[in-house]
């Protein structure tokens, strides 16, 4: 129980920065250059160097290259969107954990017949729970890799593979999840009328 005390405060923290972003997110819309520039450093956004004439970047007199001031395009918003959706994803996953585990391994939730119950509670067990946190990390690394992807030319090639090989690693381990789930035997039914 306590365990699962804690994933509910951990869902709390994820509730307070998704709304932190989604202020910054509106606030950059509306002018604001400091939630503009917090926006730009939570994603990992590059920002373009200021160009002289001749096209090289300009540099100052610590010998740091000047970049330009952000501005809000739409790959910006695009990576903001993004991050708020990998949030909600984290956020889903967490309830998963927390509403199937408490219901399997702690006490039943007494949901039944009740307008609220998640579809997949009614069957949740150890298994169908490992099956659906699978599913749940192969979306949550989806919306990673598209992230880098939107904004590859911040990351190195080694990198970009990296990311692409864990993915499928991902995805290989939920079909073998999957698999393992469709081989062992299950339990039966009873029906509900003698």
């Amino acid at each position: 129980m306590p365990l699962y005390i804690g994933l509910i405060v951990a869902q709390a923290v994820y509730v307070f920065h998704f709304w932190v972003e989604l202020v910054h997110l509106v606030e950059a819309v509306f002018g604001n250059q400091e939630a503009l520039r917090q926006l730009v450093e939570s994603v990992g956004y590059k920002v373009p160097p200021i160009l002289d004439a001749a096209g090289k970047p300009v540099v100052d007199a610590a010998g740091q290259v000047m970049l330009a001031a952000p501005k809000l395009n739409e790959t910006l918003i695009m990576l903001v969107v993004l991050a708020l959706i990998d949030v909600v994803m984290i956020s889903n996953l967490l309830i998963m954990v927390i509403v199937g585990g408490y219901e399997t391994f702690v006490s039943r939730l007494g949901l039944q017949d009740h307008p609220d119950q998640p579809e997949w509670l009614s069957h949740v067990n150890a298994s169908v729970l490992k099956v659906k946190l699978a599913t749940a990390i192969i979306g949550i690394s989806s919306i990673h890799l598209l992230k880098t992807f939107i904004s590859a030319a911040n990351y190195d090639e080694k990198v970009l593979i990296w990311q692409t090989l864990i993915h499928m690693a991902f995805l290989f381990s939920a079909m073998a999840i999957a698999a393992c789930d469709r081989i062992l035997p299950q339990p039966i039914k009873h029906n509900a009328q003698h």
